[in-house]
């Protein structure tokens, strides 16, 4: 069965740059216009004002002359003045030579407006946004002519502080909202894309996930994605039914090509051996010729057959004749028969309570000779093997251990897989087809356990066989 990972998401993956390049562009879009939008609300701000000032300005010598036809010149400036004066707005006129002619009812001589103004070097004609200290006063100083005469200079100052410290107020609420609406979008982007990008995680993951054994059944089921990974999809799943006909045909290839060699080869092994049993006449490099010749073949039986024993298990026709075994016996059956073959010391630690485990005898035999056999083979002659028995709540345990070459870790995880070899140069001297851990993960396999190894290089490895326990029925239960 297929089992899926969560998919970590890293500063180059496709999800984490698309988020990040939606939300930089969001973020450059909303600060844009909340910049935008604040400098256009000042610019209005000042437009208005300015505005104010011009109008003022331009009607001014207008308003003089009809309130001075009803009275004296300087009763229609004082009365025009007046008309124009409002609050947050200061006007005076002064003569050509500096002389303050009438000024606005909220004014005096020592006001500081009129001060701060004559400090100034020039006063700017056409309404000015100046800075006094901390306020914020639009300006202007224009002459002032009636019928062509001159009657001084007209002076107009709008104090727009307020009108700014409202504005900055609602500046900032802009900015607060823009920031509350980033990280609303922030959420929302992630969430969509992480939704959009959730057809190809799934892909992603089926695709690392699959075997040889779960090609059948593996598919993806993608019925609301978009039509472009739907297409991806539909191809992936039409690799994986390809790939899942070959492996197929290949299986049925091995099996059937182990199955008609093994004959041949047992009558080519037989007689070579009766030729070595009866070649006192021949020379010695001829029977060394025919002892290799039917060694490499006997090699090559086994081979074969492990190849049967591996396609049977792939097509599900190795069957296990699963009985209880008391393991203590048959790991100190394996220890002393290794150690008398071998000639090599055996370290065997067992518990002297009885370990009964539910497996199929000769083929738990087979995977024990089989790891003591390379335990033996990849450590030095005078470097102990240890087998030890331990027992948990539910599994029983055997450990192979040696102290040999070790493993290296990114070896380990394909250990197991079918020919592989750690490294050839090494390996290829020693006898072997190159299938037995392979062999012995399927066995045990089908007597429902597992095969774990842990290594180092230099220091040696250790193959774990966990097996479970037999539960005794219920009925056969020794009564107490």
């Amino acid at each position: 069965m297929l089992q899926f990972r969560s998919p970590h998401i890293t500063p180059s993956s496709l999800q984490f740059r698309l988020t990040l390049e939606l939300i930089g562009l969001s973020i450059l879009g909303l600060g844009g216009i909340a910049l935008g939008a604040g400098w256009q609300m000042e610019q209005n701000l000042v437009a208005a004002h300015k505005q104010t000032l011009e109008y003022i300005a331009m009607r001014f010598p207008d308003q003089i002359q009809l309130y001075s036809e009803m009275g004296q010149l300087e009763m229609g400036l004082e009365r025009t003045v007046d008309k124009v004066s409002t609050p947050g707005l200061a006007v005076w006129v002064k003569s050509d030579d500096g002389k303050l002619l009438v000024r606005s009812p909220n004014l005096d001589a020592t006001s500081p407006e009129i001060h701060r103004v004559d400090a100034l070097a020039a006063v700017p004609e056409t309404p000015q946004v100046v800075r006094f200290g901390h306020r914020d006063i639009v300006l202007c100083g224009s002459p002032l002519l009636l019928n062509g005469k001159s009657l001084g200079k007209l002076y107009l100052s709008q104090d727009i502080t307020e009108d700014y410290q409202k504005l900055n107020v609602g500046l900032w609420r802009l900015f607060f909202v823009s920031m509350l609406t980033i990280v609303l979008l922030i959420v929302a982007i992630s969430l969509r894309i992480r939704k959009a990008m959730h057809p190809l995680e799934q892909m992603s993951q089926v695709a690392s996930a699959v075997s040889a054994d779960d090609l059948n059944g593996a598919k993806l089921q993608l019925n609301q994605a978009p039509d472009e990974v739907l297409g991806l999809a539909r191809a992936f799943n039409e690799m994986l039914f390809r790939l899942s006909e070959s492996w197929e045909h290949q299986r049925q290839f091995v099996g059937n090509v182990s199955h008609e060699l093994r004959t041949p080869l047992t009558v080519v092994a037989g007689y070579l051996q009766s030729l070595l049993r009866r070649g006192d006449n021949l020379s010695s490099y001829q029977q060394q010729a025919l002892a290799t010749a039917a060694a490499e073949t006997e090699r090559m039986i086994r081979m074969l057959q492990d190849l049967l024993d591996l396609a049977r298990a792939d097509s599900g026709n190795l069957h296990f004749r699963l009985n209880p075994i008391i393991l203590n016996t048959l790991v100190a059956e394996i220890a002393d028969m290794s150690q008398k073959v071998s000639n090599r010391p055996i370290n065997l630690l067992i518990s002297e309570e009885d370990i009964v485990i539910c497996g199929d005898q000769d083929r738990l035999q087979q995977i024990l000779i089989n790891l003591v056999d390379n335990a033996i083979k990849y450590s030095a002659p005078d470097q102990p093997v240890d087998l030890v028995l331990e027992k948990t709540d539910r599994h029983a345990l055997v450990h192979i251990r040696d102290r040999g070459i070790g493993i290296p870790l990114p070896h380990q995880q394909r250990i197991f897989e079918r020919f592989y070899r750690v490294d050839e140069s090494m390996t290829r001297s020693r006898d072997g087809t190159g299938l037995g851990l392979a062999i012995a993960k399927s066995l045990i396999e089908g007597m429902n356990g597992r095969i774990t190894l842990r290594s180092k290089p230099g220091e040696g490895s250790t193959f774990t066989l966990i097996l479970p326990l037999w539960s005794y029925p219920v009925e056969h239960q020794p009564s107490l």
